[in-house]
């Protein structure tokens, strides 16, 4: 063998042509190559497996969601009889929401069985056709790779046996054994270089007939991914395509619902619970209910009438509107509106526990306590009111439902609500000695609670008196009893 070292062959073509017998050329080169491309396809086509399993498992999973989006209208309307039941309203468009979300869920399942069904088997095909093809090429290369080297190692080793006894024919003087003879030798190398070259063309020839088999294959794939793609998109497309035509739907549904459609059958389903166009305005005056006639609700007499203050320190006087009811009762109001405020009296005055003083002119008095629930009418105590009516015919009016209402059984004591002024005349005296005449007309005159002629500024300072027709004026009496206290009440 030489003493030169061996350097490793070098990978610098796709043949093996040149002139050394022993070409410094790795013969799994090409092979390599090639299997690494078959590699690199069979990587390309799993990724799109992968892809494709992805969006199969999306389209599991949209199934599962759009179930849940029906659940949120799987129940009847609440209140859904105020809708129309049939076509062309809220609950038709309703149930076409439930019957296209539905049809979703039915087509996310669909498209997924069909991808798992129709797409990926096409690349699992396609991903075992490649792998086959790797193996064909990497396994066929690799046999006659190991010939080739076989072949060139015996070639490598008679040539080194050749220059070996080339180099030590002079120093022997010819004297050779049989099979070391050069000549010998060199028809052995000849004979190895033959069997290897055979190898190395045949070697090629098989690369040659897989690289030509290369393209076709290659467009064999290409076409095959493209059937896939096709049949991905008639799937997912499609659904994609099918969702958007069933959301459209929907929205027709909801267009072709009439502004108006649901009202109008509303009104004609409630049209007896509803306020009728045509009816007239209510009012007060043609309102009926329970007691509205009732006696106790009528007013024995009503009316504006002029009051002086019950402060001592005030001069003039107010108006007000004032009432005598059935109940014995004498009511102030700050006016007759019903409708802008509450009524409530200003003043209630029980008229059977009042006295009540004999018109003057327009003006009477009435002296009482006032009932009412007010923080003055706590604070006020009982007091005389001194009114005036519109005229003399409008005092004594009120004087007569005042009486009634207290219930008298004989007149009341004459009054003036200003400073006293002495009654004169013969009319007026011959009317009250009449009514004082007899030996008990003191006792008397206490019991119906009323006095002569005379007047006072206060009812319960008056004392009965005994008036003389002949002498023109009257005279008070000489005392008072204990039952003063109860002669100036009309009495019930």
């Amino acid at each position: 063998m030489s003493g030169d070292s061996k350097t490793m062959p070098l990978r610098q073509g796709t043949t093996f042509g040149g002139d050394d017998a022993v070409p410094e050329i790795d013969p799994t080169s090409t092979a390599g190559l090639l299997t690494e491309r078959l590699q690199a396809w069979k990587h390309a086509v799993g990724y799109l497996e992968d892809y494709v399993g992805a969006v199969e498992k999306v389209h599991k999973s949209h199934s599962k969601e759009y179930e849940k989006v029906l659940k949120t209208i799987s129940h009847p309307l609440r209140e859904g009889h105020h809708f129309d039941q049939g076509l062309g309203g809220v609950a038709g468009f309703f149930e076409n929401m439930r019957v296209n979300t539905q049809a979703m869920v039915n087509s996310n399942t669909e498209t997924e069985k069909t991808l798992k069904g129709t797409v990926l088997p096409i690349l699992e095909r396609l991903h075992k056709e490649i792998k086959a093809k790797h193996k064909e090429v990497s396994h066929g290369v690799d046999k006659s790779g190991k010939e080739i080297e076989k072949a060139r190692n015996a070639s490598q080793k008679h040539i080194e046996l050749l220059g070996q006894h080339s180099a030590s024919f002079e120093s022997t003087g010819g004297k050779l054994n049989p099979t070391d003879d050069p000549y010998v030798l060199k028809r052995g190398v000849l004979h190895r270089l033959n069997k290897q070259i055979i190898a190395e063309n045949n070697h090629s020839n098989d690369l040659l007939h897989v690289q030509d088999g290369f393209q076709a294959f290659e467009a064999h794939v290409v076409q095959v991914v493209q059937q896939a793609m096709e049949a991905f998109n008639q799937v997912a497309g499609g659904q994609a395509e099918k969702t958007r035509a069933l959301y459209a739907d929907m929205l027709g549904a909801a267009q072709r619902i009439p502004g108006d459609f649901e009202w109008q059958g509303f009104q004609g389903r409630n049209g007896h619970r509803l306020v009728n166009p045509n009816d007239p305005p209510r009012s007060v005056e043609n309102v009926t209910f329970a007691n509205q006639t009732h006696t106790s609700t009528k007013a024995l007499i009503e009316g504006s009438l002029e009051r002086k203050s019950r402060n001592k320190l005030s001069w003039g006087t107010s108006s007000a509107y004032y009432v005598v009811t059935p109940a014995k009762y004498l009511h102030e109001f700050k006016d007759d509106d019903n409708m802008q405020h509450d009524p409530k009296p200003e003043m209630s005055i029980y008229l059977p526990d009042a006295v009540i003083g004999q018109p003057s002119g327009d003006k009477f008095n009435v002296k009482g306590k006032d009932r009412g629930k007010s923080f003055s009418s706590k604070i006020a105590g009982s007091s005389e009111l001194a009114f005036k009516a519109h005229s003399p015919a409008d005092a004594q009016k009120w004087f007569e439902a005042i009486s009634v209402a207290a219930g008298a059984t004989g007149p009341a004591y004459e009054s003036t609500p200003a400073s006293p002024v002495v009654a004169t005349g013969p009319d007026r005296q011959g009317s009250v000695s009449s009514k004082l005449s007899g030996a008990d007309s003191g006792h008397k005159n206490q019991e119906a609670g009323i006095t002569t002629g005379e007047t006072v500024s206060s009812p319960t300072a008056m004392s009965p008196t005994v008036s003389k027709p002949q002498s023109g004026s009257t005279t008070p009496a000489a005392a008072t009893t204990p039952a003063a206290t109860e002669e100036k009440k009309v009495l019930g």
